[in-house]
């Protein structure tokens, strides 16, 4: 059996390279309350507040269409409890992704402690 090994991975027609150890085309763990910031990620540049519950995250390298998946969670851990984290598909461009955070029991937007968001789908 051969090993092949690479520091960074490149699909045809991609003009952008992903590390190998971010299969996902981008991938973060925001803290979204106090200062919002981004523990960890791979493909993104920044967060921004926008408001209770409401966070961007821009990519460093752009989808090649806004038709690529998003999946978000989030966890309070003052309380323990997952929440409901919403994509909403209007909010969804090549270079970023609005994610909004609401409580599953109220539907109150809220600040998460943790929000986890992975993006599959193609590099421009």
């Amino acid at each position: 059996m051969s090993t092949l090994t690479v520091t960074n991975i490149k699909a045809s027609g991609e003009t952008a390279s992903r590390a190998v150890s971010g299969v996902a085309a981008a991938w973060a763990n925001i803290d979204g309350t106090g200062t919002v910031n981004l523990r960890d990620n791979t493909n993104c540049s920044s967060v921004s507040d926008e408001g209770t519950g409401h966070y961007k995250l821009t990519f460093s390298a752009n989808m090649s269409s806004a038709n690529y998946s998003p999946v978000a969670s989030g966890n309070i851990s003052t309380t323990n409890s997952a929440r409901d984290v919403v994509c909403p598909a209007t909010t969804i461009t090549t270079s970023q992704i609005d994610v909004k955070c609401t409580r599953s029991d109220t539907l109150a937007a809220e600040d998460f402690d943790f929000v986890m968001v992975h993006v599959m789908g193609d590099l421009a």
